[in-house]
């Protein structure tokens, strides 16, 4: 996986199925299982999605089957009691789709993800065909880079413009977490390196153990948890005690 910022084409499955308006209700639940997949994008006759369907639209089919269970008072089950009644993939889908563009960043898929409450999305073409799917899954692909290309990145994309290519400062990745150490001739800038370095693709953590001409402040991390001291590894003394880490 290339460095810079990643994108949902950079991630996402592109060969993928769909179904159109019509298909009936088997069809769609044999479509399901040969592919191994929860949801099926629906596509107009143009291929435009139009919407999506899910194994949760499918089940009202086989909870409704015996008797109308009480609660209907609520709007959603109201909807579910329809879906019983559904045949194709027209009258089940949840309509319109929620989808993504193919070059939307991997934090924008995850932030529609989580808003939505959905486990993937149909990625669209700027004219609203279908090319691809990605899903929770793809979108943590990208903690799958090797902790020498984040340090080769951090060190290219941080540590140099920041502190210039002869400043003594110590760019460490185990299991994606970035160790910065070293001294630096302005405090002020350890919370820049620390946000710059947690944007790069694949870095699970930043732990800032910097000294300046003043000792430099604690980088307050944006989720309490507690402090912890990186064990040395082979070859690499230990950070000196009083590194704060940042989450």
């Amino acid at each position: 996986m290339q460095s810079g910022e990643h994108i949902v084409n950079d991630v996402m499955t592109h060969t993928v199925i769909g179904v159109g308006r019509d298909a009936p209700f088997k069809e769609i639940v044999r479509t399901m299982l040969e592919w191994e997949i929860s949801a099926l994008p629906v596509l107009a006759e143009d291929g435009r999605v139009i919407g999506v369907v899910s194994e949760a639209d499918l089940l009202p089919k086989e909870e409704f089957r015996r008797l109308c269970p009480p609660g209907l008072d609520d709007p959603e089950r109201r909807r579910d009691v329809v879906k019983a009644e559904a045949y194709t993939a027209g009258e089940l889908m949840t309509s319109p789709a929620v989808t993504v563009r193919a070059g939307a960043t991997l934090a924008e898929a995850a932030r529609l993800m989580a808003l939505r409450k959905v486990k993937r999305l149909p990625v669209t073409d700027p004219g609203g065909m279908l090319a691809g799917v990605v899903s929770r899954g793809d979108l943590l692909k990208v903690f799958l880079r090797s902790d020498e290309d984040i340090e080769e990145e951090v060190r290219r994309e941080v540590t140099g413009p920041l502190f210039g290519a002869s400043a003594a400062v110590e760019v460490r990745v185990r299991q994606g977490v970035v160790v910065l150490a070293g001294r630096i001739p302005d405090c002020a800038l350890v919370p820049v390196a620390a946000r710059l370095t947690r944007a790069v693709a694949g870095v699970v953590d930043v732990e800032c153990a910097f000294a300046g001409p003043e000792p430099c402040p604690p980088v307050t991390p944006p989720v309490a948890r507690p402090v912890t001291t990186p064990a040395a590894q082979p070859g690499i003394p230990p950070l000196a005690v009083g590194g704060v880490p940042e989450a």
